[in-house]
Order: structure tokens, then C-alpha cells, then sequence
């Protein structure tokens, strides 16, 4: 193996330790609006599937960038449909003229 492919290894192995430990540490109550954030700010990751996809240096790269365009689509999508159902949790219903508490 080469050594920029080894430090890159190593970057992802310790990328992933991080990971871990800073998600463990967010309280339930958080894990919605942060999974929702990120998957919005997944976008770029679209983005760079999209350019994966359009360059075309050949057939595998075509068909694994449209992958990644699936993926990354359906990732940025459920993340704003988490954020919907979740602002919906705090919005009151309107109350009907007829209904006396």
C-alpha cells in the first residue's frame, strides 16, 4: 500500500472513532433535528455524485455516480421529510367554534 492511501485509512478509521463518541453523547431528545440537519446539509453530497455522475471518465464511474445520486437524493429527501414530520409535533391544532372545553 501506498502512504497517502494508508494515512487516508487512518483519517477514516479515527473519522469514525469521533463519530461515535460525539453521536453517543447527544441526549434522545436531540437526535431528531440533528439527523434532520445532517441529512439536509447532505446536499453537497449530491452535489459531488452529480459531478461523479456527468464526467464521464467511463462506464463503472457513470453507473456508481448514478448511485450516488439515488442514494444522496433519497438521503436529502428523507432528511426534510424528518424535519416536516417533526415541526409538525409543535404546531396546535386549531380548535372548532363548537367544541366548549
Amino acid at each position: 500500500m501506498t502512504e497517502g492511501l494508508m494515512i487516508s485509512i487512518y483519517i477514516f478509521v479515527l473519522a469514525a472513532f469521533v463519530g461515535v463518541e460525539v453521536i453517543s453523547k447527544v441526549p434522545p431528545l436531540l437526535h431528531t433535528p440533528l439527523m434532520s440537519g445532517s441529512n439536509a446539509i447532505s446536499g453537497i453530497t449530491l452535489v459531488g455524485s452529480l459531478i461523479a455522475a456527468g464526467e464521464g471518465h467511463g462506464g463503472l464511474s457513470v453507473i456508481l455516480g448514478f448511485i450516488a445520486v439515488v442514494l444522496a437524493t433519497v438521503n436529502v429527501v428523507g432528511g426534510f421529510l424528518v424535519t416536516d414530520r417533526m415541526l409538525k409535533m409543535f404546531k396546535k391544532e386549531p380548535q372548532k367554534k363548537d367544541q366548549r372545553a
